[in-house]
């Protein structure tokens, strides 16, 4: 029986309670042969360096850039070249991803549905980042897309109203966690479309922002006097 002070160990506490001076000194042994605790030392501050993002730390960057954000990929792609095919059809998709390295792999995954072509037997001819023509004007946008729920497989049409293509995708996604517990990879985007036309606007909560002259009242405003006093006897009235 094995007792800590008044309690009793488990056998995993116990063996590794037993194996404890062993790890001490095969750690001992590691540093001796790496040339001592200078030379480990080194060793951590290099990799610190690299762990850097266009030359700046980790540690320094600012809050938006280590949050997660969408951009849009055109990928193409072909079947090798053979002998009896040496110019392979050309398949090309746009991708809404985090990175290059998920773009390349969610195009092989929809390229393997559709056509005989997998990563083993392809390659990537290109792989450009498409950027919004008009950044800051407000837009309309329709997006088809399929998703697998817990039941099945559904169809469904979203508008959002964003700055950007990307910018809706990212306001899709969070819409479709919030309401049907949807998970990225169970989600496929079918088509992005700006509805420049208002007439073809079909959900009210967008057609309530295109009214004209559209107003937002604030309540509760307290007016900021200049030569109100610090403290008052009456309670200010906050309503307009």
């Amino acid at each position: 029986m094995w007792l800590w002070g008044k309690a009793r160990l488990s056998a995993p506490s116990r063996r590794l309670w037993l194996s404890r001076p062993k790890r001490l000194a095969q750690t001992q042994a590691s540093t001796r042969l790496s040339g001592g605790p200078q030379a480990l030392a080194q060793q951590v501050h290099k990799s610190s360096i690299l762990a850097t993002v266009n030359g700046t730390p980790l540690e320094t960057q600012p809050p938006h850039l280590n949050q997660r954000r969408l951009n849009e990929y055109q990928v193409i792609g072909r079947h090798l070249p053979t002998e009896a095919n040496p110019t392979p059809k050309l398949y090309r998709m746009r991708i809404f991803a985090p990175n290059d390295v998920v773009a390349k792999s969610r195009f092989w995954y929809f390229l393997t549905k559709l056509r005989k072509v997998k990563k083993a037997n392809g390659e990537i001819v290109s792989l450009n980042v498409i950027h919004e023509k008009r950044p800051l004007k407000v837009k309309n946008f329709g997006i088809w897309i399929r998703y697998d729920s817990r039941s099945g497989t559904h169809n469904m049409y979203k508008e959002f109203r964003e700055l950007s293509r990307t910018d809706a995708v990212e306001a899709l996604y969070q819409d479709m966690a919030a309401r049907h517990r949807a998970r990225f990879g169970s989600i496929h985007i079918l088509k992005v479309v700006e509805v420049e036309n208002a007439d073809s606007i079909r959900r009210p909560y967008i057609k309530q922002l295109l009214t004209k002259n559209l107003k937002f009242p604030l309540p509760h405003r307290s007016a900021k006097l200049s030569g109100k006093k610090l403290y008052s006897y009456t309670r200010p009235s906050t309503f307009a």
